[in-house]
């Protein structure tokens, strides 16, 4: 148990063996039906459950923030079932990519400029939901005690984040690519 508490905080691991598998669900596009949870409320977002939904494609909805912290706050979630950035492997960095593509777009028609945006994951155990979700924001923010909530630390000494629960879209990218995961600790 205090090896798993202590994977929380570590530093970014190297990327799972192909048999050590990880808790997402298959990206293949004939298994959609089959890759949402029951009972997670982000697998059926829909303005008929009460959502603000401002955006859809095939693979990503996006909704109003129920709670804004931000002037602007959107969620982009995946349809399927993906449980946090925790469990990202390498060859997800297309799908953040998408997700950070798609956050733009929202913030480009609110018309946000570039250095007021905040787009990121926050780490659990510091999430509230267990469904990958993109906070995409315009800022400023509402007040001090809701951007405490997403802060920025960059990373020092090779690595691409510092200690943080909250981890910014650009460094998520980046932790992937060079074959990261991320978590809490500097990655």
């Amino acid at each position: 148990m205090l090896a798993s508490a202590f994977g929380l905080f570590t530093s970014c691991t190297r990327a799972p063996r192909a048999d050590e598998g990880s808790k997402r669900l298959t990206d293949e596009p004939s298994a959609d039906a089959g890759s949402r949870v029951p009972t997670c409320v982000f697998c059926d977002v829909s303005r008929e459950k009460g959502f603000d939904v401002v955006w859809e494609d095939d693979a990503f909805v996006a909704f109003a923030d129920r709670s804004p912290a931000a002037r602007h706050h959107m969620l982009v979630v995946p349809k399927r079932h993906v449980e946090s950035v925790r469990t990202l492997v390498p060859s997800d960095a297309s799908m953040v990519q998408r997700m950070a593509a798609a956050g733009h777009a929202l913030l480009d028609a609110r018309g946000v400029p570039a250095a007021d945006r905040r787009l990121g994951f926050h780490i659990p155990p510091f999430n509230s939901v267990g469904h990958l979700h993109l906070h995409v924001q315009g800022l400023p923010y509402k007040n001090v005690w809701r951007r405490a909530k997403y802060p920025y630390v960059p990373g020092g000494a090779g690595r691409h984040k510092g200690w943080t629960w909250f981890a910014e879209v650009g460094q998520v990218q980046a932790i992937l690519e060079d074959g990261g995961r991320v978590r809490v600790g500097p990655c």
